[in-house]
């Protein structure tokens, strides 16, 4: 279980677009599983995008972090969990 938080570079930045374009890159990346989409207030009208999801531990994080980085409007991504998943 990972869970990822975006940041965009402006309060103006449309997350939708920025969720939409980040659960794209993860299923094709990580592949299809359970996913829980947050948006969180920082400060100041900012809002940052956490997404938690499943994959599996064999695939690396840092392509999945490098190319959310690299969406339009997006500042920063950090993974600020990962647990494995018993069951």
């Amino acid at each position: 279980i990972v869970s990822l938080k975006i940041m965009p570079k402006s309060p103006e930045i449309k997350l939708d677009n920025v969720e939409v374009k980040a659960k794209k890159i993860i299923i094709d990346k990580a592949g299809e599983g359970d996913m829980k989409i947050e948006i969180v207030p920082v400060a100041f009208g900012l809002n940052s995008l956490n997404i938690i999801f499943v994959m599996n531990e064999d695939i690396k994080l840092d392509p999945i972090e490098e190319s959310i980085n690299e969406i339009a409007g997006v500042n920063s991504v950090e993974v600020t969990d990962v647990r494995r998943a018993i069951g």
